[in-house]
């Protein structure tokens, strides 16, 4: 059972249910057409300020599950706000920055991309996303939409992850 911690900045109460690591296994759809499956990795701490900061790996698996090769990680700052709103900010070391506006609705959060920037190497280069994180079962679920310069929104990644 997830007990949150009663020392916790009280920004972060919206939140709070994220916290701690997650892990389990999703399906993805490279933009264009092939599917793959890949399990995953999620961390959400806190410091005492007004923020979680967040760390995504995924893993290509082997016959037996275990991961043998990274395929892709992101690392980032959610910041709740006043009346339910949260500000979301990612990094994605192949060279794309995304801000997210979005609402926390109890374990319901729904984000949209405010701003992308890509570097001149990005190896994708996206132009906005669409994630949704909910609790259902004690479980963490995630979607992941994104688009590019030459495709629509479509869905990216999907995944179940248990509290470990």
């Amino acid at each position: 059972m997830f007990e949150i911690d009663s020392r916790i900045n009280p920004e972060l109460l919206p939140v709070a249910w994220l916290i701690g690591h997650w892990e389990g296994t999703g399906n993805g759809r490279e933009l264009g057409g092939d599917d793959f499956q890949f399990t995953v990795q999620a961390d959400f701490t806190e410091n005492g300020g007004n923020y979680l900061h967040y760390i995504l790996q995924l893993f290509e698996t082997d016959e037996e599950g275990r991961p043998v090769q990274s395929l892709g990680m992101e690392t980032g700052f959610w910041r709740p706000k006043t009346a339910g709103d949260i500000e979301v900010i990612i990094a994605q070391p192949e060279g794309v920055v995304e801000v997210y506006l979005g609402r926390v609705d109890g374990a319901k959060i729904e984000l949209t991309t405010d701003v992308v920037a890509r570097t001149d190497t990005a190896e994708v280069p996206e132009t906005g996303g669409h994630r949704l994180y909910g609790q259902v079962e004690s479980d963490l679920l995630f979607t992941y939409d994104r688009g590019t310069e030459a495709h629509d929104l479509e869905p990216y990644i999907w995944a179940r992850l248990k509290r470990v």
